[in-house]
């Protein structure tokens, strides 16, 4: 069986399209390879997904209408769509928000079309993120909260995409599971988040940026809890909701919120250097705390993390001294 995953090239593509590779799957990845951030991280991604015979790879735009009769056409056996690619960073959508508009909104809605046109299609499986809890108050953040007061042009973005793979599993019965991610680290990482941007500070010398006077939360995330995460979830189409509609949300986190001044200190311990840290205020669009309530996805998912930010900040920062010979 085939699977098509997008964004291969990116930190949680290329983790999930590895893990199916050296199990024996084939899979067809597509990414445009943006310059977001550094190429070389991405290319490097992509060199070992290479080494695997069963990979495909495309260099194409998700935004691009064409690429739904070219992957239907080159590709219809394809069983799973596991869609990872979109324009991620909640502070970059306040620059460039037109390339939200493209990458999150049309490029779910060509994904979307993509699926109505494979016959075989038993799952589609989509990034949705936990900024869509916007302004709640209430925590841990439910599936079952509501989720229409998004502070971010990224959040907004994210949400629309779950609303319209509602519709699109509405009308047409494809069966979908949206995944809230919550704050992903790991060998790999973004360079534009905190572990990977706090670690190459520390490294350089450079004081490091912490907002809101260092009293904000996150429920770090380690790469291979999400990955487990997104593989039970295409591996288990949801059955049809009271209304008959095939779809579902997840949340994939750690359901352990931990203090940023906590996992600096982490770093710290795991490069034997201290960090020079200026406080700065609250930016827009940052949501100060967040906590995954992860019941259902347990209950439906089998998902149980195991990574704890203890062990898995000295697995990052090793990976980052080794890949950057630092």
């Amino acid at each position: 069986m085939v699977k098509l995953v997008t964004g291969v090239a990116g930190f949680i593509g290329f983790s999930v399209a590895q893990a199916l590779l050296d199990a024996g799957e084939t899979v067809v990845g597509i990414d445009n390879v943006n310059d977001y951030y550094d190429v070389r991280l991405k290319e490097a991604r992509l060199a070992i997904l290479s080494r695997h015979p069963g990979f495909i790879f495309y260099r194409r735009d998700i935004a691009d209408i064409a690429l739904v009769d070219f992957i239907r056409q080159q590709h219809p056996d394809i069983t799973e769509i596991i869609h990872l690619a979109a324009q991620a960073g909640v502070r970059y959508s306040l620059i460039n928000p037109y390339a939200y508009v493209q990458s999150n909104l049309q490029g779910q809605v060509v994904m979307l079309e993509l699926a109505r046109a494979l016959p075989g299609l038993r799952n589609f499986v989509y990034a949705s993120s936990s900024s869509v809890y916007g302004a709640n108050k209430e925590t841990p953040f439910s599936v079952d909260h509501a989720v229409n007061r998004p502070i971010s042009l990224y959040a907004a973005t994210k949400r629309a995409d779950e609303l319209m793979t509602y519709t699109y599993s509405h009308l047409f019965k494809i069966p979908a599971i949206g995944l809230r991610f919550f704050t992903v680290y790991g060998p790999w990482g973004r360079p534009d988040m905190a572990v990977y941007l706090f670690t190459d500070a520390i490294l350089a010398g450079r004081a490091i940026d912490v907002f809101n006077e260092g009293q904000m939360w996150r429920d770090f995330t380690y790469i291979d809890d999400i990955v487990a995460g997104v593989r039970a979830a295409h591996l288990n189409p949801p059955a049809p909701d009271g209304d008959g509609v095939p779809h579902a949300v997840y949340n994939l986190g750690n359901h352990r919120p931990e203090r940023l001044t906590d996992m600096i200190t982490l770093i710290e311990a795991a490069l034997g250097q201290k960090a020079a840290i200026n406080y700065r205020p609250l930016q827009p669009g940052d949501v100060i705390r967040t906590c995954a309530d992860i019941t259902s996805s347990q209950r439906d998912l089998g998902y149980e993390p195991t990574v704890s930010l203890a062990d898995g900040i000295p697995r990052f920062v090793a990976w980052f001294r080794e890949f950057y010979d630092r």
